[in-house]
């Protein structure tokens, strides 16, 4: 089993900045691809970064030139620097990580519980 478990959320002002990190944890053979999504009240959840495990990452339009996403392979952790917030931001951000649990397992993609990022002032 693997777990998901994000940090970091919480209240910023508008143009604050905030740290998201997501830690992995449990029967880890291999972490593939890891993103960041976020879903606001009333929307569908949407996907914000992703980042290989070689490093390429990915954003969305919105949050291109704002949102940085890394990863620490060594911890199993995933990140998300959030620069610039505006309060079209806030949201439940949600990790999702493809793990594969053994040598010949295929990837299967986990989720963690979310933690809520407020922008308001």
């Amino acid at each position: 089993q693997v777990q998901l478990v994000e940090s970091g959320g919480g209240l910023v002002q508008p143009g604050g900045s905030l740290r998201l990190s997501c830690a992995a944890s449990g029967s880890i053979f291999s972490m593939n691809a890891m993103r960041w999504y976020r879903q606001a009240s009333g929307k569908e959840r949407e996907s914000v970064a992703a980042i290989t495990r070689g490093g390429l990452t990915n954003y969305a339009d919105v949050v291109k030139g704002r949102f940085t996403i890394s990863r620490d392979n060594a911890k199993n952790t995933v990140y998300l620097q959030m620069n610039s917030l505006k309060p079209e931001d806030a949201a439940v951000y949600y990790c999702n990580a493809d793990v594969q649990t053994s040598r010949w397992g295929v990837p299967y993609g986990y989720w963690g519980q979310g933690t809520q990022v407020t922008v308001s002032s």
